[in-house]
């Protein structure tokens, strides 16, 4: 990721032995996502999507400019939107101009040092349906109605074909195994990408009601019994091609209702539970009701499944319909404090340049509130995490670490915001600046370290 100078080598070697680091994964703490070289890391990003261009346009949506501005205002990860029908168009046939253009936005990426995850996207299943994601030859209905919602698209995933065809989706041997070789030629072609982080395996995941069910006691049912072993069964599909990366598993969207989820273990060394953070009433354009203790409860409810199973959290996307409302600075406050708290990292909903969702206007300035997205954080810690947080309100970061005591990660990073920043250091360390938006902690082995990140004028 951030490569030292010469002269930062130099220094490094002096002041370091030989370290692993590691996260404090006792108790009932969450583990940190690591990476290759085993430091903590935080992902701040925004996930990149083109829904509007399929077929010979897919992508075309998406630019070196999104990569380059995202890195400018401090943000290091993308979540990066793909979609399967437009991968397997018709059923075993393969488009290498898609791959070659996912290819090219991870060349972007790699050049703007932006960690990424592949997201296998799907919004009301699929284009059988009028929106993206699984193929139509891989939609089964059974012949069961579906009526349009245009004002309400979400409520779409209630209507009979498309939770039958999710069924299908889960249940059919043949679907799987045609799920499972897509996923295998993603991980193929995209094992040894430095730009990929790793591979989410499916976006918000449905399914279907049975009668007198409850939503949130349908939604457990079909992640313990449904979503549990596809899981499983994608992973290995991933393996057989890349052992290496991170793989993102996503409980159904009424977690964000409060509802801890029901799924059970993913057999496999490398999980990151990758909920998101919505919330129905500010979805349809209401808005943020502190009162209402939805925060709280949503933080209660995701953080049940990383205790129990020792996995990192990555929240895939969050982010309001409405910024501008009243209560939104507070919201964006509150959320990102409560983020901080318990996950890895975050992507918000979306890159764009644009009203409604976008992070950004046509001119690329933060659209109201979504600056307080942008703060100091340490994007990769080489050592054992203490306590990292920023106070809004005072513009101070703060970073406690043990620095590891063997070989291994030398460098922790930090990523900063535009705007004038003094970094300062306690304990055995010291600070290099290589631009503006980064700062390197050199530590000596074993020192216990803080981390100071002030922000002046």
């Amino acid at each position: 990721m951030l490569r030292t100078t010469l002269a930062a080598g130099a220094v490094l070697a002096s002041l370091l032995a030989p370290t692993a680091a590691h996260a404090d994964t006792g108790g009932d703490a969450i583990p940190a996502l690591t990476d290759s070289r085993g430091r903590a890391l935080t992902l701040r990003g925004w996930n990149l999507a083109d829904k509007a261009h399929s077929g010979d346009q897919a992508l075309s949506g998406i630019t070196e400019k999104h990569f380059r501005d995202m890195r400018a205002k401090g943000f290091g990860f993308a979540r990066l939107v793909v979609f399967w029908d437009d991968l397997e168009p018709q059923r075993g046939r393969y488009s290498q101009s898609y791959l070659r253009k996912i290819e090219r936005i991870l060349g972007w990426a790699e050049t703007y040092d932006v960690r990424v995850v592949l997201d296998a996207h799907q919004d009301v299943f699929g284009p059988a349906f009028g929106h993206r994601g699984i193929p139509a030859w891989a939609t089964r209905t059974d012949g069961l109605p579906f009526t349009p919602h245009p004002d309400d698209w979400f409520s779409e995933y209630f209507e009979p074909a498309v939770q039958r065809a999710f069924t299908h989706l889960y249940e059919d041997p043949d679907l799987r195994r045609a799920q499972a070789r897509m996923w295998r030629v993603l991980a193929e072609r995209f094992r040894d990408h430095p730009a990929v982080l790793g591979y989410d395996l499916i976006n918000e995941p449905m399914g279907e009601l049975r009668d007198g069910e409850d939503l949130a006691t349908a939604a457990r049912r079909i992640e313990r019994e449904q979503l549990t072993p596809m899981y499983n069964r994608l992973a290995d599909a991933v393996r057989s091609a890349d052992r290496d990366g991170w793989l993102f598993v996503e409980p159904t969207p009424i977690v964000g209702e409060g509802v801890p989820t029901g799924l059970g273990r993913i057999d496999d060394p490398k999980i990151v539970y990758a909920p998101h953070f919505y919330n129905s009433g500010m979805e349809a354009g209401a808005d943020y009701d502190p009162a209402a203790g939805w925060i709280e409860n949503y933080e209660q409810a995701v953080t049940a499944y990383p205790k129990e199973y020792k996995v990192p959290v990555v929240v895939g996307e969050w982010g309001p319909l409405n910024n501008a409302l009243p209560n939104m600075n507070r919201f964006f406050r509150e959320a990102m404090a409560s983020l901080g708290r318990y996950s890895s990292g975050w992507a918000g909903w979306e890159w764009c340049y644009g009203g409604g969702y976008c992070a950004v206007d046509g001119a690329g300035a933060f659209r109201t509130n979504k600056e307080l997205t942008a703060e100091p954080y340490a994007e990769a810690v080489a050592g054992t995490v203490r306590t990292s947080a920023y106070d809004s309100v005072a513009g101070v970061y703060r970073l406690d670490y043990d620095a590891a005591d063997r070989r291994g990660s030398r460098a922790t990073e930090l990523s900063l915001p535009p705007g004038a920043w003094q970094v300062a250091t306690r304990g055995r360390a010291i600070v290099l600046r290589p631009d503006p938006g980064r700062a390197l902690v050199l530590a000596a082995p074993g020192a216990r370290v803080t981390v100071t990140v002030t922000r002046r004028g």
